[in-house]
């Protein structure tokens, strides 16, 4: 278990942050990009917990535990002894999950909009969030070997928002949906 005991250490001061294996890197580095928002993801879905049911949140309450683990991964690089790594299971039971919200919501006749419910407008930003830290993982793939796994488990968690919103919205009766063309 983590123990801190200080919150401020001056470290950063000089706007350097240090990895998850000591190495220290500047602020503006991919992999500082990343994991940050991977963090700033987190803290939506903490605003849309609020506003969401109970077996939402259950949902939601693993997938903030989660998404600390794909922050791990990815403040540590992929030839780190011992790291944490987000694995299969993980973005295997995001599928479970959005399979199962996916049978009991009508099929969609035009892409949503953000909004409806308060909960599914705030599962909305939390969604654009993690694709925000999608597609920093990506770009820092580019540069250094990543685990595979962080980016899958990414990618399927703003799916599985998607569908939780959509949830959220009376099982998808609330949806608010794009007319194309509507406003000419």
């Amino acid at each position: 278990m983590v123990k801190l005991t200080k919150i401020y250490t001056r470290g950063g001061d000089s706007g350097e942050t240090s990895l998850g294996g000591g190495a220290r890197v500047l602020k503006s580095d991919p992999r500082v990009e990343a994991y940050g928002a991977v963090d700033e993801a987190n803290a939506a879905i903490g605003v849309a917990r609020l506003y969401c049911n109970d077996d939402s949140d259950e949902m939601l309450a693993r997938i903030q535990n989660d998404l600390f683990d794909v922050g791990a991964d990815l403040c540590r690089p992929e030839d780190t002894a011992d790291a944490l790594r987000i694995v299969a299971a993980q973005v295997e039971r995001l599928e479970q999950e959005i399979d199962a919200m996916n049978s009991v919501l009508a099929p969609l006749e035009s892409f949503v909009l953000p909004g409806g419910s308060s909960a599914a407008a705030e599962l909305h930003v939390a969604r654009t969030a993690v694709r925000r830290a999608e597609r920093f993982a990506v770009a820092l793939a580019q540069q250094e070997k990543l685990n595979p796994a962080a980016i899958h488990y990414l990618n399927r968690l703003s799916d599985h928002l998607f569908q939780l919103a959509r949830v959220n919205n009376d099982g998808g009766a609330q949806d608010v949906l794009w007319v194309p063309g509507a406003t000419r």
